[in-house]
């Protein structure tokens, strides 16, 4: 069994560095100050502290870790490449040979845009769908998360409470009230909300965008298919933001496993294996507005990045969506996740502690109330102490989880898998005796 090494000096003094130094360092998973650690590495589904603690990893980089750490195929590709110079601004090989991958792949995607963030991504496809429908509102849904733009931070799962109107809310000091008034919130999971939204708003509306699987609510049966067909009725475009979702739930994305296509997706994180990573796919009348040679023209939409396709992270990636691309891969996938689950579900059965397991096998994560969480305001009902207590109890048996879900991994072995359904149980009874019940 697991026990966990106290913090040595060097790892110690690393953290006063980073706490002096780096005001939004993330340091830590849970509440906890003393669970605040500093990486060494990662193998495969494992990750090393420096104090020499290895943990089963369920954070995975916040998902970017699809394939685990260090993947051999990845790790080849990227030590080829980096020899040549990791960068310089033009065409390469390896992100042409990466962006005909793509489009085999995700559903909507006929033309590729690459950036170095999932925020990138988001916010280049927003800005599309604005100089394509010629209309500058959008429509999001509260708690969707879609990055660290002005126009991204609104309503997101950082609000912290529900709000009763359709008007945006900041969640970060520093956003203009002219952006947060150019962006509408629906309920998500709420179809008739939505479109009555749509209706109301739609000759100010350039796009609805959307997590399909949004944090981890799973769409209800018709949600989606429902926003696909209202906007397509009122010339509005269709957003998918597939940084969390694009090549995890299934090779072809939520798209291929929910069977909604939209005219524009955000994907990257999923075969990141790390690098800095993303990319804006959509309709090729769409994208065609990047196109420099536009420049001086109404609808020229302005792009460039300095690392934006750069031939290691392109590499990278490439990497990963050949892996994937195997048989058998997202079987496996779903399997595991799938375990992980009834294993979690049953050890809090087992000890009668109220709980709701929510979210797809590669992405899940439990709330710890009686009430169903389909939406951000059902999981407002949730016990964030409980919750908080859940985590520190993981990682002292040797299991690093997210701090909002649990990220699968292709690479997860069956010793993982049985060890982590054993410490789910030991941690289950454990908080039953705490009096969580």
């Amino acid at each position: 069994m697991f026990k966990r090494k106290p913090r040595n000096p060097r790892e110690h003094a690393l953290l006063e560095r980073s706490g002096a130094l780096l005001p939004a360092a993330v340091c830590g998973v849970t509440t906890r100050p003393g669970d605040a650690m500093v990486a060494a590495g990662g193998s495969g589904a494992r990750i090393r502290d420096l104090s020499g603690n290895e943990y089963i990893d369920y954070l995975l980089g916040s998902g970017a870790l699809l394939l685990g750490h260090a993947h051999p195929a990845v790790v080849a590709a990227v030590t080829d490449v980096v020899t040549k110079g990791a960068g310089n601004l033009l065409v390469n090989e390896e992100a042409l040979e990466l962006a005909e991958e793509i489009v085999r792949a995700v559903p909507c995607a006929e033309r590729v845009v690459f950036h170095s963030s999932g925020s990138e991504a988001v916010a280049c496809a927003v800005r599309v769908a604005r100089a394509f429908r010629g209309r500058d509102k959008i429509l999001k849904f509260e708690g969707g998360f879609h990055g660290m733009s002005d126009y991204a931070l609104l309503s997101n799962q950082w609000l912290g409470k529900a709000e009763d109107s359709e008007t945006a809310v900041p969640v970060s000091a520093g956003i203009p009230r002219a952006v947060a008034d150019q962006v509408f919130v629906a309920p998500f999971n709420d179809l008739d909300a939505a479109v009555a939204a749509i209706e109301r708003h739609h000759d100010d509306l350039a796009a609805v965008i959307v997590e399909p699987l949004e944090r981890t609510f799973v769409p209800m049966p018709g949600f989606l298919a429902g926003l696909r067909e209202a906007t397509r009725r009122r010339g509005i475009l269709l957003v998918f933001d597939e940084v969390v979702t694009g090549f995890r739930l299934a090779f072809g994305g939520a798209q291929e496993r929910y069977g909604v296509i939209p005219d524009l997706c955000a994907i990257g994180k999923s075969i990141s294996s790390g690098f800095p990573f993303a990319a804006t796919c959509g309709r090729a009348d769409m994208l065609s507005l990047l196109d420099p040679a536009r420049r001086g023209y109404g609808d020229y939409v302005a792009y460039t990045g300095t690392y934006s396709g750069n031939a290691v992270s392109a590499a990278a990636a490439l990497a990963a969506v050949r892996e994937l691309a195997k048989p058998g891969t997202y079987a496996r996938l779903y399997d595991t996740g799938t375990r992980l689950m009834a294993g979690l579900r049953g050890a809090f059965e087992a000890e009668g502690i109220p709980a709701q397991l929510v979210g797809e096998p590669p992405a899940f994560e439990v709330w710890f109330t009686r009430q169903p969480v389909v939406d951000f305001r059902s999981s407002l009902t949730g016990d964030r102490g409980i919750h908080a207590r859940f985590t520190e109890l993981l990682l002292e048996r040797g299991v690093l989880k997210a701090h909002e879900k649990f990220f699968v991994s292709t690479v997860l072995t069956d010793e993982d898998v049985s060890y982590t359904l054993q410490v789910f149980r030991d941690v289950a009874a454990i908080l039953r005796r705490e009096g969580i019940s």
